[in-house]
């Protein structure tokens, strides 16, 4: 591949624009900049949730799911082209299910909390729900793949069960919202 960064600064979007794949220039404020831009934050809070403690098969899981988010900048930066595989979005179909396996079933929401671990992986799957919406926003305006909508779909559902794994990583057990208007639900940390 070759040095491919070979200089950080260029100045080249100082008017505004930046450069996708293809070396067409457009907005900075454009649907397809923002999809890359959400996918890239999400990415990035998935190295935050890394720097947990964790079991081995969740951080393999967690890292695969990086290099594919990789993959989706790629495609979403050159307009028309396939990075994206539907392989990796049955990878997280066959996690989804080996991790939900193990969990209790739910009869209460949860709050996004808990451990660290698992509030910082109910923050990627906010920001996964973010980029979903906004590679819908650019579907509709642009053609676009169904993979890469799928695969964020998959991964924030992914990302609220591995919550739910993380936080009963040494015991612990899921934080259930108190509902005033059902009169029901418990607080457990």
């Amino acid at each position: 591949m070759g040095n491919r960064l070979t200089q950080i600064a260029t100045r080249t979007g100082d008017n505004g624009t930046t450069g996708l794949g293809n070396n067409q220039r457009v907005s900075k404020n454009s649907l397809r900049v923002h999809a890359m831009g959400e996918v890239d934050e999400l990415n990035s809070h998935i190295g935050v949730l890394l720097c947990e403690d964790m079991p081995q098969d969740v951080r393999d899981v967690l890292v695969e799911v990086q290099h594919q988010l990789f993959n989706l900048g790629g495609e979403l930066s050159i307009p028309g082209f396939e990075l994206l595989k539907e392989e990796a979005v049955a990878a997280l179909d066959e996690a989804l299910a080996k991790y939900n396996a193990q969990l209790p079933k739910l009869e209460e929401f949860i709050l996004p909390a808990g451990t660290r671990g698992a509030a910082l992986a109910h923050v990627c799957r906010t920001v996964a729900r973010r980029a979903e919406r906004a590679c819908v926003a650019l579907g509709n305006e642009e053609a676009l793949n169904d993979t890469p909508r799928q695969y964020l779909n998959r991964l924030s559902d992914l990302m609220f069960v591995l919550a739910r794994v993380l936080n009963r990583m040494n015991g612990g057990d899921d934080v259930y919202w108190k509902s005033q208007r059902m009169g029901q639900g418990t607080g457990t940390a």
